[in-house]
């Protein structure tokens, strides 16, 4: 009699069964002596973001509303989550705190703004991860314009750098430049995912 062919479910479950197992080998154990760069280098961050057709604003935080408000159109509508400084908000726009918007009152504003958890610079990545002068992933998402104030000592090197810092089961967001994605002609499209326009404010 034949026996029926093991199948790569069968492989599979063997498998499970076997790292399961009370005698099972134990876990390897992983190195996370990762490189760490020895400075940061925020010129470097501003030419990645920009890249990635960021626009980058290098002013002193006293110059944030006044950068702000000439980013937008006079009377226009912010999305900004509860925790954001309201001195960063110029008088010249109707802000509409985030206390559990609908996503069409959200996708209908001129812009959301935002703080920011930790920025890489070799990457010219910026990671939210919900915290309160963030808010929800939506307000990153919907609006067509993201303004994103981060501070200069937000900015680390390297992935790893950035990584230590933030908590794994917090709604990590990375963001490297303006939503924008191609067809299979290379053609690209931007604000299909998100904000058609990204502008970050860096603070020193």
């Amino acid at each position: 009699m034949v026996g029926r062919a093991v199948t790569s479910r069968d492989l599979v479950l063997g498998r499970l069964r076997a790292a399961l197992a009370a005698d099972a080998a134990a876990p390897v154990d992983v190195p996370r002596d990762y490189r760490q760069a020895d400075t940061v280098d925020l010129d470097q961050l501003a030419q990645r973001l920009t890249d990635y057709r960021a626009h980058v604003h290098r002013i002193a935080e006293a110059a944030v509303a006044d950068t702000i408000a000439d980013l937008l159109p006079a009377g226009g509508t912010v999305v900004v989550p509860p925790g954001l400084p309201p001195a960063w908000l110029p008088p010249t726009v109707t802000t509409l705190t985030d206390d559990g918007l609908d996503h069409a009152r959200i996708g209908a504003a001129d812009a959301v703004v935002t703080a920011a958890a930790v920025a890489i610079a070799q990457t010219g990545t910026i990671v939210l991860d919900g915290s309160p002068d963030q808010g929800r992933r939506v307000l990153s998402l919907l609006p067509d314009r993201h303004v994103c104030v981060l501070r200069a000592d937000q900015v680390v090197a390297t992935v790893p750098e950035a990584l230590a810092r933030l908590t794994p089961h917090r709604p990590l967001t990375w963001i490297s430049g303006p939503s924008a994605t191609s067809d299979i002609e290379l053609i690209r499209v931007e604000g299909v995912h998100g904000p058609r326009r990204l502008h970050v404010v860096l603070l020193p």
